[in-house]
């Protein structure tokens, strides 16, 4: 009889030892993928800041005076710009983005955050807080769902030929 309950005992603690191991290995799994999901909306905001003008004034002409460039406290959209239909990298500034009612992503919601500041390059984590031919872009990635907060940043300069 002893034997008998030693043994159920002992059988119910290997079960909850299982459980307990797949249960960390669930949360584990949906961590790694809320990150992974983090990321890659991160890294979509970047390819596509990327793909822009480096400033308004180097929309559709070149500039080759520091001067000609959007002031520091005027980063952002435009007066009437609005997101998808951005023109240059700056006008992420300020941008945020939430995937709530998103139906792609219906396991998490994501929230977006951008920032571009002007810097120097000897310093290209301290906003130069003057016009310089080169600009950070910094995408916060946070949710709900996630233990930590996903930071990416991208440096784009703007290089004059003549």
């Amino acid at each position: 009889m002893f034997i008998t309950v030693g043994a159920i005992v002992l059988l119910t603690l290997v079960i909850l030892r299982i459980n307990n191991v797949f249960f960390s290995t669930s949360s584990v799994m949906l961590d790694t993928k809320f990150g992974v999901m983090a990321v890659s909306l991160g890294s979509s905001i970047i390819e596509e800041a990327n793909s822009k003008a480096f400033d308004a004034a180097t929309d559709s002409s070149s500039v080759s005076d520091l001067s000609s460039l959007t002031a520091p406290s005027s980063l952002g959209p435009a007066s009437g710009e609005v997101y998808p239909n951005f023109n240059d990298f700056d006008d992420f500034n300020g941008f945020t983005k939430s995937t709530e009612g998103d139906s792609t992503f219906q396991s998490a919601v994501f929230n977006i955050d951008c920032k571009v500041v002007y810097i120097n390059p000897s310093n290209p984590n301290v906003d130069a807080g003057v016009k310089t031919w080169h600009k950070k872009l910094t995408v916060t990635v946070t949710s709900p769902s996630m233990k930590d907060t996903v930071r990416l940043s991208t440096i784009f300069s703007y290089w004059y030929f003549r």
